[in-house]
């Protein structure tokens, strides 16, 4: 068997082979309905690029102030139509998905303001931020005020809870759709539409703002379509394809995309300044493979959960569960454990793959923090990639895979690891 031949090269056990190989025996219905989401949202990045005339002449990049740039322009009208807005701020000047965030937040609160986070405490480079860890700069030095109602021990958001919190200071309500550093529930799209239609009955004029990263074409629908006011992500995970070098981007009403395009550039030049150097090509083509390197992702996830649970792991979400992000979490109990998972997915890079990852104290995080990573992209988390927080429970958090084999071949691997230093009982 030449696929077997193929493993064996990579020095994995036939034993390991064999059971992985079952697991993914069992999971072509699964695999089917996953293709069926992304034929569904590759239709949808494909009208919304025939229906703005996206031309060859697009993809010429623009230097300086920016001012001429049409291709950076139609890039966000593309964007402001796949996710259903008014409007879209896409661009290199955007670093990373904390940074989106940040520049919606700056943009659209104001000293005296409150933010309320209804799912929890947000991801942990949010920390200095928002102030929770002092921080110079954060939005507590500017007098804008934080309150947090977490999601319920089944994971649901705690409407009993959120009314209480609210009152007339209340600008902005996040919500994380994925889960971050903790092992809770996805939110689905549903649900985040749900809580926003509750909260605008009650609050019309409280901005609703989601966290989407990791969560972009996994299902049909994105937040933005059952009334968030913004969206906000990052280019080098899901809507970058694997192919945007850096870049965020923040879709949503009209009004606050304008605002978050004054904190990002300056207030009077907004969304007119900011060249795209030579990266709308890179943009562009990495929108239109979002769908299916998602899907490719989603299906390594879904054959992580399966494989690890098989032995006895929780896996969060499990290996039957729907799935609303990319990330899979698995907690393995010991650091151990986390650090050969790690080891694993690095060996199975195209890029570094002989380099032993190890827990560093990481900038942006309260804890020591492993990651895995062989990208193309530096810290491309749409790529094949793990990274935990050296922790208890010892959950490790495995997403990404541009190809599914390639998703496949890191999650044996990092089994591989595991059963070379005996961490492993069959």
């Amino acid at each position: 068997m030449m696929l077997k031949e193929y493993y064996r090269s990579f020095h994995i056990d036939e034993k390991v082979f064999d059971y992985c190989n079952q697991v993914e025996c069992d999971l072509k219905e699964r695999f089917a309905g996953i293709d069926a989401v992304c034929e569904i949202n590759q239709l949808k990045v494909l009208k919304a690029m025939q229906e703005n005339h996206l031309s060859e002449a697009h993809f010429a990049g623009s230097t300086g102030y920016g001012y001429t740039d049409d291709g950076r322009d139609v890039l966000e009208k593309i964007y402001a139509d796949v996710f259903h807005t008014e409007d879209a701020l896409v661009r290199s000047q955007i670093v990373c998905g904390t940074h989106a965030i940040c520049t919606a937040l700056f943009g659209n609160l104001r000293p005296g303001d409150e933010l309320l986070a209804i799912s929890g405490k947000p991801y942990d480079t949010l920390d200095e931020i928002i102030g929770i860890r002092p921080s110079r700069g954060s939005l507590a030095e500017y007098g804008v005020t934080y309150a947090q109602v977490d999601l319920t021990p089944e994971g649901e958001f705690d409407y009993e809870k959120i009314q209480a919190a609210i009152h007339d200071r209340t600008r902005m309500v996040e919500i994380q759709r994925s889960k971050g550093y903790a092992v809770r529930p996805t939110l689905s799209v549903e649900k985040i539409g749900a809580v926003i239609a509750w909260i605008k009955n009650m609050r019309p004029d409280i901005i609703c703002m989601v966290d989407n990263c990791y969560g972009e074409f996994v299902e049909v629908k994105e937040p933005s379509d059952l009334g968030a006011d913004l969206v906000v992500g990052s280019l080098i995970k899901n809507p970058g394809g694997g192919i945007a070098p850096i870049g965020g981007y923040i879709c949503g009403r009209h009004e606050y995309v304008k605002n978050a395009s004054f904190r990002l550039t300056t207030p009077g030049l907004g969304k007119e300044v900011g060249a795209s150097l030579n990266n709308t090509k890179a943009f562009a083509q990495g929108l239109f493979l979002a769908p299916q390197v998602t899907a490719n992702a989603l299906k390594g996830a879904v054959f992580a959960a399966n494989v690890y649970e098989g032995l006895g792991f929780r896996a969060v979400p499990d290996g039957s569960e729907d799935r609303f992000d990319i990330i899979q979490a698995v907690e393995l109990q010991s650091p151990e454990r986390v650090i050969a998972f790690c080891e694993g997915i690095q060996a199975a890079a195209p890029v570094d793959s002989y380099v032993r990852p190890e827990p560093w104290d990481m900038p942006g995080y309260d804890s020591p923090v492993i990651m895995a990573a062989g990208a193309f992209v530096s810290g491309s988390s749409i790529e094949l990639s793990a990274d935990a927080p050296m922790r208890e429970p010892y959950a490790v958090y495995f997403q990404g895979g541009l190809t599914y084999q390639h998703a496949k071949y890191g999650i044996i691997m990092s089994l591989q690891k595991m059963v070379e230093k005996n961490l492993i009982v069959w």
